[in-house]
């Protein structure tokens, strides 16, 4: 296993981050294929035996049992010092803005009831999960800076947001003397590469970490055109991402298959070597042991300048989905993301 420093931070944290959206109890959350706590145990033992040390997780991944999961498997299997975890936590509810808790209110309100679920005194990085256009900029940057003032999270990270928006925090950080962004999470892979617009720029000029999810597009990028899977078939929001544009990225796919033939590698290998040559860490969801082989085994897969250029020269310009084509403070109102978990997981926090 490689690693690397994130960002301007002083986390050293392996280039493969363990996604836990996958782990937890799917009947309190949305997703059928997540794993129960003992094979979620597995692979998070697994990981930690192939290097893996960096973790990501969120209060919103199946209502908070995807923390607890992880939270219990790193206390049984690893030193705390030895590992980088990092949650994220959801915009304000309409009820908690109805009854006037303010951003920094809520803030605290999630960080403590995530260090709850994982069992810890603080995370290594607390992660904005998506914009929220109903909370002043102000009162996110006071809150997250009062609780690495406090001890509760040592950095701090943003996902699913526009360049100029993660540089209008930055800015504002850097004026009011809070805590700054050090890493992104955003929707980036071979086949979604719109992040090379404006956040690779801005990242590479202001040493911002990027630590993108979806790193495999779903699966998409790890199986041959007609292979199948639990998560390929059942995942909607993959579906949601990827079916309108699946002509167009069946020749990536493709190529990839071909190169990793050729290389005697995975296409998993294949998808993430390329990726790790634009990012410090891609964030990848695991359910199986040989996924979390694959990633840790693309580490040490070197790709030409030239095998490069021939998975990238097929791209088409993709369409924001998702999260991002409702980060307008019109579409975010409409959508009111992840309200229905929010509003359980605030329940559960004041009881």
């Amino acid at each position: 296993m490689q690693y690397a420093k994130l960002g301007n931070s002083e986390l050293m944290v392996s280039r493969i981050c363990m996604g836990c959206m996958g782990f937890g109890d799917a009947q309190n959350g949305q997703h059928s294929w997540t794993l129960d706590e003992e094979h979620s145990r597995e692979i998070i033992k697994h990981g930690l035996e192939l290097g893996i040390n960096f973790f990501d997780t969120a209060i919103g991944y199946q209502s908070g049992t995807s923390e607890r999961y992880l939270g219990r498997a790193l206390r049984d299997f690893a030193k705390r010092d030895e590992v980088v975890v990092a949650t994220k936590f959801l915009p304000r509810t309409q009820a908690e803005i109805q009854n006037g808790i303010s951003g920094q209110q809520h803030i605290e309100q999630m960080i403590d009831t995530s260090l709850k679920n994982l069992g810890l005194d603080y995370v290594d990085l607390y992660i904005y999960h998506m914009w929220d256009h109903q909370t002043p900029l102000y009162d996110i940057m006071d809150g997250l800076n009062r609780i690495v003032k406090a001890g509760k999270a040592r950095y701090i990270g943003i996902s699913n947001c526009f360049a100029y928006q993660l540089a209008k925090a930055n800015a504002l950080a850097e004026k009011e003397g809070f805590a700054k962004f050090v890493s992104i999470q955003g929707h980036y892979n071979l086949i979604f590469r719109e992040e090379e617009r404006e956040m690779v720029k801005l990242c590479a000029e202001d040493n911002i970490a990027m630590t993108p999810y979806s790193a495999l597009a779903g699966g998409r990028l790890s199986k041959h055109r007609g292979e199948t899977s639990k998560r390929l078939e059942e995942d909607s929001y993959a579906k949601f991402k990827y079916d309108a544009t699946a002509k167009q990225d069946a020749a990536i796919i493709d190529r990839v298959a071909e190169l990793a033939e050729k290389r005697g590698v995975t296409m998993t290998e294949v998808a993430l070597a390329w990726l790790l040559k634009k990012v410090t860490a891609p964030v990848v969801g695991a359910t199986k042991r040989h996924h979390v082989e694959g990633a840790a085994q693309a580490t040490a897969l070197t790709l030409t300048p030239e095998e490069c250029l021939y998975l990238e020269e097929a791209y088409v310009p993709h369409n924001l989905v998702g999260v991002m084509a409702q980060n307008t403070p019109e579409a975010a109102k409409e959508a009111h993301v992840w309200s229905t978990g929010n509003q359980k997981i605030e329940a559960k926090s004041k009881g």
